[in-house]
């Protein structure tokens, strides 16, 4: 069986896992918060009591940042969660929660979930998907990549796509809407409206940005209170590793020279969300993201589903879906860097694009 040819329905592959796995535990969901929350506060309080603000001291603030931002990307993908209804069947009680959650690591909630409910919409279709969307090899910026690769070499360009992913990825996307689906063009989180925000965004985008002052007001208040050193250290360093994380795991979800994007005339929705790949995370940092990247292929068939019964629920959707499961069994890094060396897509015939062989 291929994508080509894909004769399985979605109602066949909610069949073949447990309905008790759909069901929500409140309680269950947040003791989960409890931990993400807990252990970043505890590291931040080791950090703030045991770690002088002293250049000497940079290696140690430099770990800090990536172990505690590392584990503060657990409470990004719990308010992801929450942003898909899966925290409990009461929608505004997952809406609270997440809104809580996600603003306190400057992510705008209402704003995000929308063109995140886009991305699961139409993923990996090739000029309506919605974050990472690959640019054609003969468009014009297929062409200005092609050459900055022939340029630089294998090696440098993925080093730098690497960093425009890990470090430029989280804000651009908001700001400007760089690799959303060219459909829209130019779109931002905090405009309304625009090709990705509709007028009746209006309120959500607004109440998105005002707890993003109210936290930002936060930050301000706290560098008066202390210095410009401590808030870079105990939050604006952690907070970029969680950006970094939250980037190059939705790059990596969908991005793979085995993995194919459809146009208008081969997309449909269960095409797309069968071109989501499980990666091989460190088992550490797999735990602290709550598997959010070793089950994501049945997270973006059933994106309701809650995350502790995810690891369960992958197992049964395995087995029906058979060889259109896509995992990589190659080492993170490895796969990183094999991922940012593509440039973009060509048409293979029949609606079907995939990247072009270096």
């Amino acid at each position: 069986m291929s994508k080509k040819d894909l004769e399985i329905t979605v109602g066949q592959i909610r069949k073949a896992i447990p309905q008790h796995l759909f069901q929500k535990n409140e309680f269950r969901f947040l003791v989960s918060v409890g931990q993400a929350v807990s252990c970043t506060l505890l590291l931040t309080y080791l950090a703030y009591n045991y770690i002088p603000l002293t250049w000497l001291a940079l290696p140690i603030w430099v770990a800090y940042a990536f172990l505690t931002g590392t584990v503060a990307t657990g409470i990004w993908v719990l308010g992801h969660e929450c942003g898909h209804f899966a925290f409990s069947d009461i929608k505004w009680l997952n809406d609270v929660l997440g809104f809580i959650l996600h603003e306190a690591l400057l992510v705008p909630y209402y704003s995000w979930q929308h063109s995140h409910a886009l991305h699961h919409a139409k993923t990996n279709h090739l000029t309506e998907g919605e974050t990472h969307n690959p640019v054609i090899i003969d468009s014009k910026m297929g062409k200005i990549y092609q050459k900055m690769k022939d340029i630089l070499g294998v090696e440098s360009f993925a080093c730098v796509q690497i960093f425009n992913i890990a470090v430029l990825g989280w804000p651009l996307y908001l700001l400007i809407g760089v690799t959303g689906g060219s459909a829209r063009g130019f779109t931002s989180h905090f405009i309304v409206p625009n090709k990705l925000f509709p007028p009746k965004m209006l309120v959500k985008v607004t109440a998105s940005n005002l707890g993003l002052c109210l936290v930002i007001y936060g930050l301000y208040k706290w560098y008066l209170a202390t210095s410009f050193a401590e808030v870079m250290a105990l939050y604006i360093g952690p907070y970029l590793v969680v950006n970094m994380w939250l980037t190059i795991i939705t790059f990596l979800q969908h991005t793979d020279a085995d993995v194919p994007h459809y146009d208008e005339t081969a997309w449909t929705w269960l095409k797309g969300a069968l071109c989501t790949i499980d990666r091989n995370y460190p088992l550490w940092i797999d735990a602290l993201h709550f598997e959010i990247g070793t089950t994501h292929v049945v997270h973006h068939v059933f994106s309701e589903l809650p995350h502790y019964n995810a690891r369960e629920a992958n197992v049964y959707v395995k087995q029906v879906i058979g060889d259109l499961y896509n995992q990589d069994a190659k080492k993170l890094w490895t796969s990183l860097y094999n991922s940012a060396s593509l440039v973009g897509v060509e048409h293979k015939g029949n609606g079907v694009w995939k990247f072009a062989k270096a």
